[in-house]
């Protein structure tokens, strides 16, 4: 039976930082346009951080029936392990993804009917990632789910829900976002290639290799910083999102120098700290401006 503790790690916290950065940006972005609305704000990141561990454990109930965790290199793993049963984390996935619907629907009636469908989807893109019948997290397309889900809607959805509409530098802050929460995944993906590619299970780093998969992961960091220069025209105070540069040189120095199994582990939390800082220092840049 696990414990607290575990259910707790099985739920991943390393991977909150993709859940708090898109709603720290989209609200950002809607500060920068005086459309701040503070109780809007709490709900969106209620809702990402519902939808973030109902995913997990959606990952780690349909990855651990298949038993492609039975050789798992990185954090712990319910199914995987034996240590709770696949109907009591496949009920804790759907629990965590009814808390985030219910939530989200409060912020479709007091903002518009059709966020409604754009829920549906989330909620869609949660469980499909590694369940039902052709996962498409197995067939190389988890890296562009993250972007959309991780960086366009939630960015972008943050924004509209309190400035009831979007502006550029919303869409610069959601391509950075995704990028960030995408380089993320990439790094646990080239973690898990070896493993990976004997369950069957194609990832895009599996379908790259490895040596490409390296340097996807470094364009993939690159990209928020070229999002902060275009964010100068917005305010020049955006220029303090180079202060992240320095957590994602780090991220990637694991990569980049060619580590593999447990010693990319700090490649994942490095890209997630990356992420968190650069997110919370630009959306109070745009903000104050």
């Amino acid at each position: 039976m696990a414990t607290a503790a575990q259910w707790i790690e099985g739920a991943r916290p390393r991977t909150l930082p993709n859940a708090i950065a898109p709603v720290l940006a989209g609200t950002g972005a809607a500060a920068s346009i005086d459309g701040l609305v503070w109780w809007k704000a709490v709900l969106a990141l209620l809702v990402s951080l519902a939808l973030i561990v109902g995913v997990n454990y959606a990952n780690d109930y349909s990855d651990g029936i298949r038993g492609t965790d039975d050789e798992r290199v990185g954090p712990l793993r319910l199914v995987g392990s034996k240590l709770a049963s696949p109907a009591a984390v496949r009920n804790a996935a759907i629990i965590s993804l009814a808390i985030g619907a219910v939530i989200g629907a409060v912020l479709v009636l007091t903002t518009a009917w059709w966020l409604a469908l754009i829920g549906v989807g989330c909620l869609a893109g949660a469980w499909y990632y590694t369940g039902g019948s052709k996962p498409y997290g197995y067939s190389g397309f988890g890296e562009l789910a993250v972007f959309v889900f991780f960086g366009l809607v939630g960015v972008l959805g943050t924004e509209f829900v309190q400035a009831e509409r979007i502006d550029w530098a919303g869409v610069v802050l959601a391509v950075a976002v995704g990028s960030f929460s995408s380089a993320v995944l990439v790094a646990n993906n080239l973690r898990d290639i070896p493993t990976d590619t004997e369950s069957g299970k194609t990832t895009l780093a599996v379908k790259l290799g490895d040596p490409r998969t390296r340097t996807l992961h470094l364009a993939l960091l690159a990209v928020p910083f070229v999002a902060t220069l275009l964010l100068i025209a917005r305010t020049p105070f955006a220029l303090v999102g180079l202060l992240a540069l320095p957590l994602a040189i780090r991220a990637n120095a694991p990569v980049r120098s060619g580590k593999n199994g447990l010693e990319l582990i700090p490649a994942l939390r490095d890209s997630g700290l990356a992420l968190l800082v650069w997110s919370a220092v630009t959306a109070l840049a745009l903000g104050l401006a």
